[in-house]
């Protein structure tokens, strides 16, 4: 999958390795110094893969007015995908979790 993404940097990365199996992501892209993408991800290892425990992946404008975010905080317990979901500016949809390639897709998509 190839991504284009001009005009993007990461404003900041960090990664927190908790155990050998458990590490804590965290990265936030800015895009044409106007839109930003946070990622916030809990990942553990098992049988060799590697997994999200938890996550959310929120795309935000100048302003900070929400354009989605994706993440799997179980508040919906009522969506068929519970407990992960997608927010829009005014509702809550159900979605199956996303891999980063794709959110990364969708932003660059949306600015175009």
């Amino acid at each position: 999958m190839s991504i284009n993404c001009p005009n993007a940097h990461v404003e900041k990365y960090s990664a927190v390795i908790l155990t050998n199996e458990r590490a804590n992501l965290r990265l936030r892209i800015r895009f044409k110094l106007r839109y930003l993408l946070a990622v916030s991800e809990a990942l553990v290892v098992e049988n060799d893969q590697i997994a999200s425990i938890d996550y959310r992946y929120h795309f935000q404008d100048e302003e900070n007015s929400l354009i989605f975010r994706y993440d799997s905080t179980p508040h919906f317990p009522d969506l068929p995908s519970f407990p992960h979901h997608k927010h829009l500016p005014d509702n809550v949809i159900a979605c199956e979790k996303l891999h980063l390639t794709t959110v990364l897709q969708e932003v660059s998509e949306f600015l175009k």
